[in-house]
């Protein structure tokens, strides 16, 4: 299936020049995001993973039955003040600004290897972060996979050494 068709562009969002790709019409179209997450899950049905992770919000949206389908535990990564355990936490810096991640401190046992979810990656900020808060953790990622990749933006060049794997790249 060509989820490139179910992936909508939103000039001028959230600001003048950004061409914003909505996911919310594959996400509505159930036979569209059942192929997602199948090719998700046909991707790393052999990897040995512990766990999935994912930063809020809409990576959420993908970890969750991911994590259902390969029978993994996800581990929620989220802002100040929504967790309400003690956490590890990390402050990181994007292109607009700053912004912090964090994880309850039994979130993983020393040595989980940890597939990182989320539905779009741009600049690589987000993402590595989260990678970072997970080894904070004392976890190990094995890779990062997300829905769509902003290629031109060269986030993956910021996630190296990491293994990438994304669904529609633009």
């Amino acid at each position: 299936m060509d989820l490139k068709q179910y992936i909508r562009d939103i000039p001028d969002f959230p600001k003048p020049g950004i061409m914003f790709k909505d996911i919310t019409p594959l996400l509505s179209h159930p036979a569209a995001f059942q192929a997602s997450l199948r090719m998700f899950a046909e991707h790393y049905q052999h990897r040995k993973l512990d766990a999935i992770a994912a930063a809020e919000a809409r990576g959420f949206l993908f970890a969750a039955p991911l994590a259902v389908a390969l029978n993994l535990p996800l581990v929620p990564l989220r802002k100040p003040g929504k967790l309400p355990y003690r956490t590890h936490s990390l402050q990181y810096d994007l292109e607009y600004g700053s912004a912090e991640l964090h994880v309850h401190i039994d979130g993983f046992k020393e040595g989980d290897r940890v597939l990182m979810i989320d539905d779009l990656l741009a600049t690589g900020g987000t993402m590595r972060a989260g990678c970072q808060l997970v080894e904070k953790a004392g976890a190990i990622v094995d890779s990062c996979a997300v829905a769509v990749e902003l290629a031109f933006l060269k986030g993956r060049e910021h996630l190296k050494p990491y293994d990438v794997f994304s669904l529609v790249s633009y």
